[in-house]
């Protein structure tokens, strides 16, 4: 099979150096055909399967994904068919929408927090709080500062409760295959 994609390959390794604009949408040339991309999904799923039954019979740590996306970007196909081995019983998916009004009723966090995966579980984010703050993250002045310091206060305590953050984001863009 051709060249195996690693996570070097896709990674901002340099923060605040990342221009969205300026990375392709395209896989590169040398990448693997659909058929080895199948394939390797096929030995991805079953390797999910398996750390997800250690996982869970170890009750220790979660993880968390965060698909975070534009719409019809891919993100509820790229969760159907990655965690498709899964067992359900230690998977837990959460779509956020629009806020209800007891969502409204609380800071922006607390749908989020409620939501983060028991031990020994995989959570999925289709999307999160991330497209609730990107706008002020371009306008801070849009931004109160209580809701600054309530950003940290989720993200700081994740790794020391058990939680292991993924976060993914697919780029789409105009260009042709």
């Amino acid at each position: 099979m051709g060249s195996e994609f690693e996570l070097p390959d896709y990674a901002i390794t340099q923060p605040g150096q990342f221009v969205l604009a300026d990375a392709p949408t395209l896989p590169p040339k040398d990448a693997p055909g659909k058929k080895d991309c199948k394939k390797l999904l096929a030995e991805r799923v079953e390797q999910i399967y398996d750390l997800q039954r250690v996982l869970y019979a170890d009750r220790r740590y979660s993880i968390l994904c965060v698909f975070q996306a534009m719409d019809a970007a891919g993100k509820d196909s790229t969760i159907r068919h990655v965690f498709s081995g899964v067992n359900p019983a230690g998977f837990q998916e959460y779509s956020f929408k629009r806020p209800s009004s007891e969502e409204l009723d609380h800071d922006f966090l607390w749908r989020t927090a409620r939501r983060l995966p028991e031990r020994g579980h995989i959570g999925i984010f289709n999307r999160s709080y991330y497209e609730e703050v990107l706008v002020v993250r371009v306008h801070p002045e849009l931004r109160p500062r209580r809701e600054q310091r309530l950003e940290l206060r989720l993200e700081t305590p994740l790794q020391p409760a058990g939680h292991r953050r993924a976060a993914d984001e697919a780029h789409v863009a105009d260009q042709a295959a």
